[in-house]
């Protein structure tokens, strides 16, 4: 399992996701140009002192990263067919979030594998890309098992 950013405008939630990659052994896909500098400093205060342990693959654009897939892509996106409690996910999926200010262009959307949804009330327009990602994931790993480096250890005290 992999989480991919096409194209992110906003270094907080970059690192936002790169912490969470790192916490439950995800690796993360940063699709450029990207909207700041790697290595801003919303990105680090928001991935606070755990950026060193994030596995990430910086790609130089579309063509790039596309390339390299093996796997499906799915994509998070408000115009999804499959909303995220009927979604099957496998466990060398790519979970790919569009630029906050734009999502995915209409050629990545028509090259996902599988696009997903997550149910919202009727008028909310979207969530923050991070709290999407982090909903999908969960629910992704509760599918297809949790990485072995973030389960806990067993309770001897049990």
């Amino acid at each position: 399992m992999r989480m991919a950013l096409f194209q992110p405008d906003i270094a907080g939630n970059v690192g936002t996701i790169l912490r969470l990659g790192a916490c439950l052994g995800v690796a993360v896909d940063l699709i450029e140009p990207m909207g700041f500098a790697f290595g801003d400093r919303a990105m680090a205060r928001a991935g606070m002192d755990y950026l060193a342990q994030a596995a990430v693959t910086r790609h130089a654009d579309w063509a790039a990263f596309a390339a390299g897939v093996a796997g499906r892509i799915v994509l998070l996106t408000t115009r999804g067919a499959t909303p995220l409690p009927a979604a099957r996910f496998e466990p060398d999926d790519i979970l790919l979030l569009g630029s906050e200010s734009a999502g995915v262009p209409g050629f990545v959307h028509d090259r996902a594998d599988l696009r997903v949804r997550v149910p919202m009330r009727s008028g909310a327009r979207s969530l923050n890309v991070a709290v999407a990602g982090a909903i999908v994931l969960g629910e992704a790993l509760r599918q297809t098992g949790w990485p072995a480096e973030a389960l806990p250890p067993p309770d001897d005290a049990g």
